[in-house]
């Protein structure tokens, strides 16, 4: 599907450049584009290294684990069916400590792993469970303590204090969070997944 809508957005961006005589302005931004496409992947780099290698050291560390049992009865509590032991706690709870820092990046693998773990448990191969649809809920409208991301763009477009939107950002993150757990437990219980 989004191979059909970037295919559009070309489509469309070549035409009314022709049409409306801009291509000069069509290709300059292109080649723009890309050079601030690079820029902007080496600025976030060194923020993106640093927490990852803290998330690394933690997981080696045993620190993930225990961050993991220390979560266990409040994620037990909200995906049904999962135990104490269950393979999947790891790799959620990793995730939830990933999007706590602010690194949507470094959860997305464990995100993946986590929905894989889920997917054993899952009797129905071709459609979700509660549980999957949850954790695609808490990770989109993830927690963010630490917003790493968009600080590491504020402090490179030269902020006086890039950290100064955490407050507003654990407030509408904990908002984004309760709603949408929320409502996935609401539809729960009006249409069954299972």
């Amino acid at each position: 599907m989004m191979n059909y809508i970037w295919t559009f957005l070309i489509v469309f961006s070549l035409i009314s450049a022709i049409y409306y005589g801009n291509m000069g302005e069509l290709s300059s931004g292109i080649i723009n584009s890309g050079n601030t496409a690079v820029n902007l992947c080496i600025s976030l780099l060194g923020t993106f290294c640093l927490w990852n290698g803290i998330m690394n050291v933690a997981e080696k560390s045993g620190l993930s684990k225990a961050f993991a049992k220390f979560l266990s009865p409040v994620l037990c509590r909200i995906f049904k069916g999962i135990k104490h032991d269950d393979e999947a706690l790891l790799p959620i709870s990793l995730n939830i400590s990933s999007n706590l820092l602010g690194l949507s990046n470094a959860a997305t693998p464990l995100g993946i792993e986590a929905m894989k773990r889920l997917a054993e448990s899952n009797n129905n191969k071709t459609a979700p469970d509660n549980n999957m649809v949850l954790f695609v809920v808490m990770n989109t409208a993830a927690l963010r303590l630490i917003p790493t991301t968009v600080a590491a763009l504020r402090a490179k477009h030269q902020s006086e204090n890039p950290l100064e939107i955490i407050l507003p950002s654990i407030i509408t993150s904990v908002t984004a969070l309760t709603i949408g757990i929320l409502t996935a437990k609401i539809f729960e219980r009006i249409f069954k997944y299972d």
